[in-house]
């Protein structure tokens, strides 16, 4: 079955990084584009960056210049690599499918980041 397996979260100071992962299985990585979202509480779950089965990527205004999504189609995973952290990054980050995000499907647990001031 499909499954997302979020995992690099961790707390940590403002100003620091930290690398998620995300192990996708059960479909065909390597055909679909992928996202990290992130669902701060009491806040809707929005998309944080996007890759392409290419390589082309696109980030929300607020992780422009901060965060880099890449992937591995070899290894059927995900990175989201994220620099100069502010609290208000703080959130459970979750990678899905770019249509499966839409549908509000096939989210796996998520990875918890905290940014502490």
């Amino acid at each position: 079955q499909v499954q997302m397996v979020e995992s690099g979260g961790g707390l940590v100071q403002a100003g620091g990084s930290l690398r998620l992962s995300c192990a996708a299985s059960g479909f065909i990585f390597g055909v679909k584009i992928m996202g990290w979202y992130r669902q701060a509480p009491g806040k809707q779950r929005e998309l944080v960056a996007s890759i392409t089965t290419t390589g082309s990527t696109n980030y929300a205004d607020s992780a422009k210049g901060r965060f880099s999504i890449s992937r591995d189609n070899a290894k059927n995973t995900v990175y989201l690599q994220m620099s100069s952290l502010k609290p208000e990054d703080t959130a459970v980050y979750y990678c899905n499918t770019i249509a499966w995000g839409t549908l509000n499907a096939y989210w796996g647990q998520g990875t918890q980041v905290t940014v502490s001031s």
